[in-house]
């Protein structure tokens, strides 16, 4: 059931992912995570004040600010570079983060390395490459050079985010983590908005609600997924995410889906299947020790 709900969490995720590109190509990149971060932080702090939960402790609150502080900067190299690349191209330069941070599941969740997982891994790595080589055709200029720069970095700092999500999810509830989250974030980019920010047209205000509305959902999935299971299990689904892209970048954006395109997610697809083939005795004994 992690492995569903994850699943249907970075569905989620891609749908916003799309989104925020339009409004970021109309916008910029910073106005439209200030804007969206403002009804996430507002949507986000009605569904907690209506569930009242216990204030988190000292330590707790010190992970809630921090993953907030890696998403806002991660989130803004993402949507920067979005705009200079197709969705589903940005996508596949992002799957370099769940192969890093299996390896930072180990060093720092001391989570062991199952060979399922790596083999799993590895094929969803080899579907990434296969899309991102068959999309290749030399012919970038700066802008593109600049935002396959962005991507990698965001990438990076996603791969950290995971472990964070991980940590999270063990000792807070998924709307206490939306909640402070998107506090962090809104407080970080309102700090600049006497210098940046400018009102958005309301022609896009459905948008921005809608691009606010599927983050915090997907938020929410997630860190109910990753409560569950450990990371290192959950990770290989990162990978569905080209297939959402792809197929989201062509009803929207008009992208072309390859030959490349479709054996590359097949392979991805595989590879998920193989992650999610758990063995009865180790789902049941992760399910009671989050519970």
């Amino acid at each position: 059931m992690a492995f569903l709900v994850a699943l249907a969490g970075i569905g989620t995720y891609s749908g916003m992912d799309v989104v925020m590109k339009g409004l970021s190509l109309e916008l910029g990149a910073y106005n439209a995570m200030l804007w969206r971060s403002i009804l996430s932080v507002a949507l986000a702090g009605a569904l907690f004040a209506w569930r009242r939960p216990a204030w988190p402790n000292r330590d707790v609150l010190r992970l809630h600010i921090w993953r907030g502080c890696v998403i806002a900067v991660m989130a803004f190299f993402f949507f920067w570079g979005l705009k200079y690349l197709p969705v589903a191209e940005a996508i596949g330069l992002t799957f370099i983060a769940p192969l890093i941070a299996l390896y930072l599941a180990a060093a720092i969740l001391r989570e062991q390395i199952g060979r399922q997982a790596v083999i799993a891994s590895l094929i969803g790595v080899m579907g990434a490459s296969t899309i991102i080589v068959g999309r290749l055709t030399g012919d970038y200029d700066a802008d593109t050079g600049r935002g396959i720069a962005a991507i990698l970095i965001s990438a990076m700092l996603y791969a950290y985010n995971i472990i964070l999500q991980r940590q999270q999810a063990l000792v807070a509830k998924p709307i206490e983590i939306a909640f402070f989250q998107n506090v962090t974030v809104i407080v970080l980019f309102a700090s600049l908005s006497p210098w940046l920010a400018t009102q958005p047209p309301v022609a896009q205000a459905p948008n921005l609600a809608l691009a606010a509305v599927l983050g915090l959902v997907s938020l929410m999935m997630m860190s109910w997924a990753y409560a569950r299971a450990p990371a290192n299990s959950l990770i290989p689904v990162e990978y569905t995410a080209f297939a959402w892209a792809a197929l989201l970048g062509w009803l929207v954006f008009a992208e072309s889906i390859t030959l490349a395109t479709v054996f590359g997610t097949a392979m991805i697809v595989t590879g998920c299947l193989v992650a999610a083939w758990q063995r009865p005795e180790r789902a049941q004994h992760v399910e009671t020790t989050a519970a």
